[in-house]
This record gives C-alpha cells, structure tokens and sequence, in this order.
C-alpha cells in the first residue's frame, strides 16, 4: 500500500481482522460477525484483491488502542506474515491513533472497512457528480487520520537562509491542504447541483419514474436489462453499479415510464459516506414508485431487507410507496420457503431475471401499478375540435372511443398533472348527461 497515495495496491495479500464482542454495533454475536466477514471478503474481491486468512478474538470490551490488545495484533501479524500477507483489513472503522498504534507493532499496511468501501466507489464512479462526492468523503475520511498514514511529518524549516526557524509541522500543512480540497470540492459540487435542478424541472412532470433500491448484488441491473432491453452493467461484485442510470420502461403510456437503477445498500455504512448516498440516491428520494430488489438466494436477506429499509428511513422515503421483489429464485431450490416469504411479504413478486415470464409479469404490474393510479374521464369531442382530438390521442391513455354523429366519445385515463394544462375540461361529460348513458350502453 503507497501511504501517501492513500490507495490501496491490487498486488496486495489481505488477512482479515474481526471480534465478536457484545458492545460493538455489528459484531455483538458470531453469526454477525462471520456476516460481516463474508461481506468484506467479497469487497475485497471486487478491488480484484487476494483474501488471506480471517482472525476473529471473542472479547468483552474493546482495547480502545489496537481494538484487540497488542498481544493479540502481534500474534495475528505473524501468523499473517507466515501466509505472505502485507496487508491487515480490520472489519470495523479506525481512528488515527489505532492505525498508527496497529502499523508500528505489525509493521504491515492497515486499512479498515470504510477504506475498502471508499477505494471502491473511487474506482466505479462514472458521473462527475458521484466523483467529486466521494472525493469529498475520501478526503473527509481522511482528514482525522493523517497521522495514521502519513509518514513524512517531520517539521519543515521556514524563514530565510540556514538560520531559519521552525516552521509548520508537515501533518498540520496536510491537513490544511485537505480542507481546502474539500471546499473546492463542495464548491464545483454545488454548481453541478445547480445543473441538475435545471435539468430536473426540465423533467418534471413529463414522465413518472420508479427506482430500483435494495442491498449491494441483490440484482438490479439485471432487473433493469430484462425489464428495459437495455445492457447495464451487471456484475456479481458489490457495488458494480454506483451511479444512478436511467432507461424507459415504457414508452407508449402517457406519461412515459422511466425505470431508475441506483447504487446498492449496505451495512456499516461508513458515515463519510452518508452524504455521498444522500447525493447519489436523489433519483430514489424522487421517484415515484420505490422498487426493493432482494436476494432471495442469500441467507442474509432479512437483514438485507433491514438494512434498505433503515438507510430509506434516513433518506426520508419509508413512507413512499414500495414494491418487493425477491429476486434470483432460480438459486433458492425451496419451493416451501419461496412461498413462506411471499405469505410474510404481501404484494411481494417473486423472480428471476432467467424466466421471461418472470419479467413480462413483474414488468405489466409496474405498469398497472402506474395506470391504476391514474384519473378515468369520459369525453365527447365534436368533430370540428380538431385539435382537441389531437391532444386526446396524443397526451392520454385512451381505453375506449365511440363515434356518434355530432363527434367521438373518449374514456380516457391520464394523471391529473397532464390532463388539467390540455384544456379538454369543457369536453368531460357528467355522470348525468344522457349522452353518457349511450357511450356506456355501447
């Protein structure tokens, strides 16, 4: 690992360091701890990183400077020594003072699993936006543990000539550099915000929008392929997907229906990177429909669905309306099972993104769900209100039409938002109109 580049090096081999203890959040049982563990390993893998052996104490308290007591970081260090690793990740965060007091008994690189989760999101962010956002909380991660791993703070010499006296610490110029690239950061992040609340109100109430939601490798970028027809990356990697992508769903209604893929949920969320979610899952906190894909498959997925529901919960949208889907039953071989969690889980689908019927029907209640919500009216249009007639066909979802001699009966259905600016008010028949009751005999 190069400290001072702050990245971690792919040629790396990774022994993994955990505890169960019951005062630590996460790590309160074994069964959550080896969660955890499993979890770690495959970020781990998704930076293309090589997992070594797992280390895990049973303690009652944790050592506030090593996490585990020297003794036992010394003894994890030879042993990961002995299996050619260079590099401890412990599975909890870090401070400053317990990397540097961790590195100086081990004398190997350490990182926590904030890092890992931060080195991941640097390498996948597409958009210049989710860039600097997760510069921003790279840095903000940062910022409290230079002296963690930095190595060069030694004292610069200031003033003129060799007579010179002392000048800034080396860590205090560091720091003071890393607050300024956090403010310019911030800075160049409100003006592509800025950009974005244009484009959004440009958007704005020419389409309704559902979002795929759920916990990192549950599946929603395939959901999105099969429901779309459209290639988004799809990879069996935590986080292959970090940056929100809009496809159509359905282009023929009125208003179209956008289908929004976005970055997964996980647990431990390392605070810097809260902000960073809040950023990238706007489309979610936007959307009109959320869509929880869950990974049926894994034996995780309560806790999965725990934890999507808790980081919706601090986005401010538990309350929007939500949508289950459990995804990949095509690796739960328990028909039993399948049909338990759906009795628990009402209005829930069960899928997989392998079977074509699978996706035609979760893809018509999507679409149902969205026309369900719709205003039915019933319309005459006379003739001679050409373009009338036009903005019906056009701008409306029309279910039936009957011709009579003075004009065109429409039963239509369309949002609320789209009919109102149409101006067609003055065709909508009322309940008591007797040219109502010859459109219905019909």
């Amino acid at each position: 690992m190069l400290d001072n580049e702050f990245h971690i090096s792919k040629d790396a081999r990774a022994s993994l360091v955990s505890l169960v203890c019951p005062k630590f959040a996460e790590h309160s049982t074994e069964k959550d701890t080896m969660r955890s563990l499993m979890e770690l390993r495959e970020l781990l893998n998704t930076l293309g990183i090589e997992n070594g052996e797992q280390y895990v104490q049973n303690r009652k308290s944790v050592d506030p400077a090593t996490i585990l007591g020297s003794g036992k970081i010394k003894e994890i260090a030879d042993q990961a020594k002995e299996e050619g690793s260079s590099l401890l990740v412990f599975d909890c965060e870090l401070t400053s003072s317990q990397i540097r007091n961790i590195k100086n008994l081990t004398g190997l690189s350490v990182v926590d699993r904030c890092h890992v989760i931060l080195e991941i999101f640097s390498q996948h962010a597409r958009t210049k936006e989710a860039k600097i956002q997760i510069e921003i909380s790279r840095l903000q991660y940062l910022l409290p543990r230079l002296s963690g791993f930095w190595t060069h703070l030694s004292r610069q010499k200031g003033g003129i000539g060799v007579r010179g006296g002392e000048g800034e610490q080396q860590i205090e110029l560091d720091r003071r550099i890393v607050r300024e690239r956090i403010e310019f950061f911030k800075k160049e992040l409100d003006e592509v915000r800025k950009s974005r609340e244009q484009q959004k109100k440009k958007r704005q109430n020419k389409a309704v929008t559902a979002a795929l939601v759920g916990y990192t490798n549950a599946g929603k970028s395939s959901v999105m392929n099969r429901l779309c027809g459209v290639e988004v990356l799809e990879e069996n990697k935590l986080f292959a997907t970090l940056d929100s992508t809009y496809r159509m769903l359905n282009p023929d209604t009125k208003p179209p229906m956008i289908l929004i893929d976005t970055v997964g949920f996980i647990s431990n969320l390392p605070n810097t990177l809260i902000d960073g979610f809040k950023t990238t899952l706007e489309s979610a906190i936007e959307a009109d429909l959320l869509i929880i894909v869950c990974d049926i498959s894994d034996p995780n997925y309560k806790k999965h669905l725990e934890v999507t529901q808790q980081v919706l919960s601090e986005l401010g949208v538990e309350n929007k309306e939500q949508m289950i889907v459990f995804n990949k039953k095509d690796l739960h071989p328990d028909p039993l099972g399948q049909k338990i969690i759906l009795r628990t889980n009402p209005d829930s689908f069960l899928v997989s993104t392998y079977n074509e019927e699978d996706m035609v029907n979760l893809k018509a209640s999507i679409i149902n769900h969205f026309l369900d919500k719709q205003e039915h009216y019933d319309l005459f249009v006379p003739y001679e209100a050409g373009e009338a007639h036009s903005k019906v066909v056009s701008k409306t979802n029309v279910l039936a039409t009957h011709t009579h001699e003075r004009g065109i009966f429409y039963r239509v259905r369309v949002p609320k938002f789209i009919f109102n600016p149409l101006d067609l008010n003055k065709y909508i028949l009322a309940p008591e109109d007797p040219l109502i009751e010859e459109f219905i005999n019909e």
